[in-house]
């Protein structure tokens, strides 16, 4: 299990597991202090969107994947990305993440009108764009133009047979999930049905693009969630890749479901703010 001593070492090795290479994707960075995270601009624009990138690891870790994913994502997509670099667990629980994210959204919003950003989470950071969908909703502010959701956490709890099951098949282990959980909420102030966004009902919200994989620990709650909010009436398409594990997105074009997955981002990007195309369901659609 984790604890303060290993929780430091995981940090240290996910930032060296794969530094930043910005000269393999065509941007600039710039850091900003208030709040703190980074820029990341690319030199050829296809796209009218700004990008509000919510990174993933559990809420506890942010290693350089990370970062390069973010570099990956404005590449792909053509657009601005600004990465928050939000207060991690088991340090700040919740509601410090939430903060952040809102903290986030108002420096985006400030030069971008709602209508032109997208907002990006991958696996915590898919828990954390749905849970700021229900925020913006809270505050009777403005929906982004879509909430595109990779591999997200949709339960912080107990959910589904490939929790476990997928266990060896994928990176991340249904133990690492609970105790996760158990750190964004260690007290139960809360409670699992506030801070699962299963829980929630998502209609007249933005429009949800959720991608998941077939052999990851998430896949149950992920299909669950998408199945309930077509109940609930919401604007959502979710696509499954059967043989991919958790953030097979990261992989790029080293995959060919990766490249898929990422060109699938891009085109309901381009649908939703730049009107090119009709985003809509696909070969990878469940």
């Amino acid at each position: 299990m984790y604890n303060a001593k290993n929780i430091n070492e995981g940090r240290q090795i996910l930032d060296a597991v794969q530094t930043e290479t910005p000269d393999i994707y065509d941007i600039d960075t710039r850091q900003h202090s208030d709040p703190k995270g980074t820029w990341y601009l690319p030199r050829k624009s296809k796209s009218n969107a700004t990008i509000l990138y919510l990174h993933g690891g559990g809420y506890t870790f942010h290693g350089a994947m990370s970062k390069r994913f973010a570099a990956m994502l404005a590449h792909h997509i053509g657009a601005p990305l600004f990465a928050p670099e939000y207060r991690l667990t088991p340090e700040h629980p919740h509601p410090a993440q939430a903060e952040d994210a809102l903290s986030a959204w108002h420096h985006v919003a400030k030069d971008t009108p709602p209508k032109n950003i997208v907002i990006i989470g991958d696996s915590a950071g898919g828990h954390m764009v749905l849970m700021l969908l229900l925020a913006l909703r809270e505050q009777v502010m403005p929906q982004p133009a879509a909430c595109i959701a990779l591999c997200p956490w949709t339960d912080i709890g107990d959910r589904g047979e490939s929790l476990s099951a997928n266990d060896k098949s994928d990176l991340v282990q249904g133990w690492m999930a609970l105790q996760f959980g158990t750190w964004l909420d260690p007290d139960g102030t809360y409670g699992r049905k506030a801070l699962s966004p299963i829980e929630h009902d998502y209609s007249g919200l933005a429009p949800l693009y959720l991608q998941a994989g077939g052999q990851e620990i998430l896949r149950d709650m992920i299909l669950q969630f998408a199945q309930q909010q077509v109940v609930n009436g919401a604007d959502v398409i979710c696509d499954l890749w059967p043989a991919m594990p958790h953030d097979f997105q990261l992989m790029d074009s080293t995959q060919q479901d990766s490249a898929e997955a990422l060109a699938r981002i891009t085109e309901c990007v381009q649908s939703k703010v730049d009107g090119v195309g009709e985003f809509g369901k696909g070969l990878r659609s469940v």
